[in-house]
Formats: structure tokens, sequence, C-alpha cells
């Protein structure tokens, strides 16, 4: 237990930040003590809702609050990385949704930020918190995988895109699927693989279906016309070590699956394995035979949103790195950044 609690304020009171709540409130190491968002109206509900007084319109009442330790961001993507900068300038550890930030030169900014004021800065990546993830990286870590030379990733929707501004408005969002859903997929892929660099990337990214005569999400009824983001990208990557990824990802596909499919294959030299069902494929040369096992999974003590938040600031009390590590991040939007240019360029596009 905590001697001193540190302070948590949070930007952005909308969506997300529902689920990080519990995170703070349910913690040895914390307690919420502020809220800002532009918009009076979720500011509103949150203060009445929680019961906390200190709500603000200005993010920068947080950043001279001197008594405040920890910035929890929530906002569009656009915004995360002038907040995070101040924030961090201003002292603050920060704890920021995904992703980091909609671009590399945005990432190294935070990193630059982060260096220079010795505080902590974390992507909230909450799919590495699940107990699944965390016993898939824990077995791959013993090499029962051998060299991972090629990964299978896929998080495809079927009718289900967000239809708020904050997701399909490209001046709030930075772009759709690409790093809306794309950022936890490949973050998770590239976790798994021991986060090779990557060197090139050959992708699309566009809309198909968005802007079909009634055209529906199952989440927010129909298509607004406005929106100007994409929809769908596929991507092939080439990384540092001879390895490679195929990657797909989708708000709107015409695919099986009701809702959300999201998968991972990995192929090693001495085994291949499936996320999220956690089952690890092998052969015995010598009796030329398959053996299929199944890792235990193990039970969640809290929800991943809220077990990343617990493991932050964790980590800032007992003075360990960032569970997610800001320069993974800036690896993870490398890419994806990657497959936007590559769009443009209508080819394969270099990375370093």
């Amino acid at each position: 237990m905590a001697a001193k609690k540190m302070r948590v304020g949070m930007i952005g009171l909308g969506g997300i930040s529902k689920v990080h709540m519990p995170g703070w409130i349910d913690n040895p190491y914390t307690e919420i003590v502020a809220g800002c968002d532009i918009d009076p109206k979720p500011l509103k509900i949150w203060k009445d809702k929680y019961g906390i007084d200190y709500a603000t319109l200005d993010s920068q009442d947080l950043f001279n609050d001197p008594s405040i330790d920890i910035i929890d961001i929530c906002t569009p993507n656009s915004f995360h990385s002038p907040l995070a900068v101040a924030a961090l300038n201003a002292g603050k550890h920060v704890l920021c949704e995904k992703p980091l930030a909609p671009g590399p030169a945005a990432i190294q900014a935070m990193i630059d930020a982060r260096d220079a004021s010795g505080k902590m800065l974390m992507t909230a990546q909450h799919f590495r918190f699940t107990p699944q993830a965390k016993a898939m990286k824990a077995a791959i870590d013993t090499g029962v995988l051998g060299n991972i030379y090629h990964a299978r990733s896929w998080m495809l929707r079927r009718a289900a895109a967000p239809t708020t501004p904050g997701f399909i408005l490209k001046d709030q969002s930075s772009g759709g699927a690409v790093i809306d859903i794309g950022v936890h997929i490949l973050d998770l892929t590239l976790w798994f693989m021991g986060n090779p660099k990557p060197i090139s990337v050959s992708g699309v990214a566009r809309s198909e279906l968005a802007h079909k005569p009634g055209a529906f999400s199952i989440w927010g009824g129909a298509i607004p016309s406005v929106m100007n983001v994409e929809e769908f990208a596929s991507a092939f990557v080439r990384f540092e070590n001879g390895a490679t990824l195929v990657l797909e990802v989708s708000w709107l596909l015409h695919h099986k699956t009701e809702g959300e499919d999201m998968q991972m294959w990995l192929y090693g030299t001495e085994g291949g394995s499936h996320w999220p069902t956690n089952e690890i494929y092998q052969s015995d040369y010598a009796e030329q035979k398959h053996i299929n096992t199944t890792i235990d999974k193990g039970a969640a003590l809290r929800e991943a949103h809220a077990q990343e938040c617990f493991e932050f600031s964790q980590a800032i009390y007992e003075g360990t790195p960032s569970p997610v590590p800001a320069e993974q991040s800036l690896e993870v939007l490398t890419i994806l950044d990657g497959v936007y240019r590559s769009q443009e360029a209508g080819g394969e596009i270099k990375l370093r």
C-alpha cells in the first residue's frame, strides 16, 4: 500500500474515460481528484457521477496544479501529443490512450518531453493487460516458437464502425480503422514478436462501403455522410531481422463474424501459435507427428483497462520501467503511418 496516494487528473471525459475510472478508483496507489473536458455536458455528467468537485474546461488548470501527479489523456487522437507534452513539461506522469499520437514525429516530441522531465509516459494498450495476452507473451519468451519469421494479424468488424466525430473526422482522429483498431492488433503482434524493427511497408487504406446508400453500423446506426477517414486497410511489413507480417483491419468488412474478429497467427522455427485461443502448434520430427497444446490463460485480477492503470501507477511507485514503452509505440505508428504513405505512393515505402 502506497504511503501517500498519487493524485490523478483526467482529460477527456467521454467514451474511453469510463473504463479508465475503475482503474484509478480501485487502486492502492492513486486517487482521482480532477477532470477536464472542453464540452460542459460530459464534464457535468462526470462530476455528478463520481462526486468530484474539481472539474474544469481548461487543461492548463491541471498542468498548473502542483498537487496533481498523473495526467490521464482520453481525448481524440489529434490532441494526444500537445496535451502530453504540456503535461510532461509541467512535471506530470502521463498515461495516454492509444494511439500515443497519430504519427512518428508527434510521438518523438512526446519522448523528448518525457526524457527532459524524467517522468513516465505510457500508451494505454489495454490488450497487453488481458490474462491470455500475458500468458501467451510469457510462453513465447521461453522460446517455444523459436525464431518467429512470419505473422498474420487481423482485427475485422462487420458493420461495426464508430460514428462519433472523434473517430470519423480526420481533423480529430487523424485517421480511421488503421489507427483506431490497427494500433491494437499491431501493438500486440509486435510485442509478441519481440518488437523487431520495421524496414518497409506496402499497404492500402481506403473506404469502399461507408458511403453506400443505407450504410450502417451496429454501434451507431447510419454512417454519417461527413465521415472522411478510411474504413479498411491491409499491409505487408518487412522487418530488419528478416521477419514479415500481413496485417488486415476493417470497420465495415463483409465478414462472416458478427461484430469483431481479432486474431493473430505467429510462425516460428520451433512452433506456431494462435491468439486469443492461446494454442501452440509444434512438430516431433523424430516421431513425425504434430503436437498441439493450449496455454492456461489464468484469471483476470481486473478488467484490462483498469489493470493498465494499476500497472502504470505501480511502475511509478516502484521506480520500474513503463509497462508500454513509448519507443515501442513509436515503431507501431511508424508502420501505421507507413500504410498511409504507401497508399499515397501506390507502392512499397522504406521506413529506415
